[in-house]
């Protein structure tokens, strides 16, 4: 009879834990679906910002929320390497393509739309998730759109404030984190692929600069540096910690420098103490599927679930609390497509990180 007790003791924990388990791929499916179904625009093979028309005042997304996208369309298909999620999305991404000088690359809205501003940091998060792609498959287009999108790079670093890259071409009032931080995540990956040493260098003068002039002492790092006056804006973002948290891990697997990698420690320490707070992380979830990329990339040499499980607590916090009747995710009223496409690409690292 003890026996018994026992064995049924064991086997209700056992299904309770099973139910409590979150299922991530699930989740990505039913997402995935809502943006075909709210967001995708089938005539033009473009997207919407938002569910509500009013909003989107008649024009297709702005390219930002398609730099989620083809993040997520790149994680779908490393669960689900026979699909081509990221097909769609890149034929959206190219209708943004402006060829004019110095260099081409991706403006703001769809070309045949409007001339628009055009993007560092848009472009680099293109580049980023396209690196990614052609880790995993090889496609030597991915890897030619990076380079294009490294070139124009270029044409925002100045000696200004003592170097580093703008934010927005011709716009000459600031550089920032966001823009950097990714622009050496481009170079590092592009090094990685090519062995050419004028990405490693790139990548470290941006990474140096970053560092002297953006830097918190807690490890964090402020949004930008105003041109001329040097004054500090010193907003502190969850995707800034990343792409400066994965650039040291991925410095430290390039160079083998344990300084990289005590320093892409004390970034994710200092990012739990600083953004976790009232068991939440801020609201903004692609900044913050940001920051989990550096996570991934630190458990990938660490292998410490620990590390990163408030992430896995406060997703499940957003499925249960921030999810309307039709499974659309957000706190607003109005859902976005980039924060749609931000939980996906969150669920997808959990899921390919035992989480």
């Amino acid at each position: 009879m003890k026996n018994k007790l026992i064995t049924l003791l064991f086997l209700f924990t056992a299904l309770s834990a099973s139910a409590q388990t979150p299922n991530y791929k699930e989740r990505i499916k039913i997402i995935n679906q809502n943006i075909n179904t709210y967001f995708a625009d089938t005539k033009s093979g473009l997207y919407l910002e938002t569910t509500d028309s009013a909003e989107n005042k008649g024009n297709h997304s702005f390219l930002w929320p398609l730099c989620a996208l083809v993040q997520a369309a790149n994680e779908m298909e490393v669960l689900e390497p026979s699909k081509q999620y990221l097909k769609p999305v890149m034929g959206a991404i190219q209708q943004y393509y402006s060829p004019r000088s110095p260099a081409p690359a991706y403006q703001a809205m769809v070309a045949k739309e409007k001339q628009d501003s055009r993007f560092y940091d848009d472009n680099e998060w293109v580049a980023i998730a396209l690196m990614d792609a052609y880790n995993r498959t090889h496609n030597k287009q991915y890897l030619e759109t990076s380079k294009m999108i490294y070139r124009f790079l270029l044409t925002g670093y100045t000696n200004e404030a003592g170097g580093g890259f703008y934010w927005e071409e011709g716009n000459l009032k600031g550089k920032n984190t966001c823009s950097n931080g990714p622009g050496i995540l481009v170079a590092l990956q592009l090094y990685k692929a090519t062995g050419r040493k004028q990405y490693l260098d790139t990548a470290l003068l941006a990474y140096n600069w970053t560092n002297k002039n953006l830097q918190a002492p807690s490890g964090l790092f402020y949004d930008n540096i105003k041109v001329p006056s040097l004054k500090i804006d010193s907003a502190i973002y969850t995707y800034n910690a990343g792409t400066m948290l994965q650039a040291n891990v991925l410095l430290y697997n390039i160079t083998h420098d344990k300084k990289y990698l005590v320093e892409a420690r004390r970034i994710a320490k200092a990012s739990e103490q600083y953004f976790y707070r009232n068991n939440r992380l801020p609201g903004n979830y692609w900044f913050n599927a940001v920051l989990l990329r550096g996570y991934q990339e630190l458990y990938r040499v660490d292998k410490d679930k620990k590390q990163f499980r408030f992430f896995v607590d406060d997703a499940n916090r957003t499925w249960q609390q921030e999810r309307d009747d039709k499974n659309l995710l957000g706190p607003r009223r109005i859902k976005s497509l980039i924060d749609q496409a931000a939980m996906i690409e969150i669920y997808a690292r959990l899921e390919e990180m035992g989480g």
